[in-house]
């Protein structure tokens, strides 16, 4: 998350508020691995992962509105799983 924040004093407040948000979301997201072992009930466990799910994709979404596309496209480079296809050499047909 610091590699994609950098401050700079001329940032609008919208976009500071937005990294504020990103980073509290980021909180709700961690918490959810923390509720299992507070010694709550089955359900309440349930409840309060629940709660904390939409909470953290509530912020998510509205810290990327604050922030902006870029951020999200950011995101998206940074934390991409798939391996781009190798482009297939072009097949020369005269040859056969």
């Amino acid at each position: 998350m610091f590699l994609l924040l950098s401050y700079n004093p001329s940032m609008k407040k919208s976009k500071l508020l937005g990294y504020i948000i990103f980073g509290i979301s980021m909180v709700f997201w961690a918490l959810i691995a923390v509720v299992p072992f507070l010694g709550f009930s089955g359900a309440k466990i349930a409840g309060y992962t629940t709660g904390l799910i939409i909470a953290g994709e509530i912020t998510f979404y509205l810290s990327i509105f604050l922030i902006g596309k870029d951020f999200l496209l950011k995101l998206k480079k940074k934390f991409s799983f798939r391996k781009k296809k190798p482009e297939d050499p072009p097949s020369n047909e005269n040859e056969l």
